[in-house]
């Protein structure tokens, strides 16, 4: 639909209101009206009207380069909007951590890319309270975080994660079915340094109890390793363990520990609109690629 300044514009150029009308497919009163609407908003006489047609008045004159360069902002905005929604040469930037990038981000981004294939996407690294903080600094779109700690921006919860126990093989508690934080707490323990929010050390202080805390260590897969080298125990997410559960034994905790992954930003309203489109989509499908299915 056309705005009065285009109505405007076109009239002009026409020079009557009968033929604008037929041109763009409207009403003549539609179109007096659209530049009646117009000379109100103004406050002042733009087109003089007679038998022969329409023409500029002195202030018509004076205004039409000004409404010309509206219609020309409109249909570059109108260009725009298309181009947006078609996400060309466009850059999403994400704050993650590694169970998101290795086990949800590549499909996810694979399929989107089938959809946008000029869409690029830029991970940034960390942990909770970084990727909340590069959030609320604007250096990513948004981030992957524990809902339960990303306090002061909105959380769109994506699934649940449950912690589990991580032993070396033929560990004396491997024969068990299920493994307390008591007996963990007992052991050499591999703590997974989640930043200023630790799911398993705020447990552990709740239970009373104080592990033997022999290694911080960031990333997940370098615990693993460690693990199955009989460094130590540990405590990791069921989604880290997708796939890399070998040469190890996993067991459930007798009190399970749960977070919740979910995607943190300050507001839909602010968030650019490939940015939008991405996290829409992943909150359509996070569920679908972690079950497996196709989407």
């Amino acid at each position: 639909m056309l705005s009065r300044y285009d109505i405007f514009c076109r009239a002009v150029e026409i020079g009557t209101f009968s033929q604008t009308a037929k041109v763009l497919g409207y009403s003549q009163s539609a179109v007096s009206q659209a530049v009646k609407t117009l000379e109100d908003e103004l406050g002042t006489t733009l087109l003089e009207r007679g038998k022969s047609g329409v023409v500029p008045t002195p202030d018509g004159e004076a205004f039409l380069p000004y409404l010309r360069a509206i219609c020309g902002a409109e249909t570059a905005l109108a260009r725009k909007k298309e181009e947006m929604e078609g996400l060309h040469s466009c850059l999403i930037r994400l704050g993650t951590f590694t169970s998101v990038s290795r086990n949800l981000l590549p499909r996810l981004m694979q399929q989107f890319k089938k959809r946008y294939p000029e869409t690029q996407f830029e991970l940034e690294q960390g942990e909770y309270s970084s990727i909340g903080q590069w959030v609320r600094e604007g250096r990513v779109d948004f981030g992957f975080v524990n809902a339960q700690f990303a306090t002061g921006l909105r959380v769109e919860p994506l699934c649940d994660d449950t912690m589990v126990a991580v032993l070396p093989a033929g560990h004396p508690l491997a024969g068990r079915k299920s493994v307390s934080l008591k007996e963990l707490a007992a052991e050499p323990f591999i703590l997974l340094d989640e930043g200023e929010h630790s799911v398993p050390l705020e447990a552990f202080s709740a239970a009373g109890l104080r592990p033997r805390i022999e290694y911080r260590v960031f990333d997940d897969y370098s615990i693993l390793a460690m693990v199955r080298q009989g460094l130590g125990v540990s405590l990791l997410y069921r989604l880290v363990l997708t796939g890399y559960d070998d040469r190890l034994a996993v067991r459930p905790l007798t009190n399970p520990l749960t977070r919740t992954i979910g995607l943190a930003l300050r507001s839909w309203e602010t968030l650019p609109y490939g940015a939008r489109q991405f996290a829409e989509f992943t909150k359509k499908n996070a569920a679908l690629v972690l079950a497996g299915v196709s989407m």
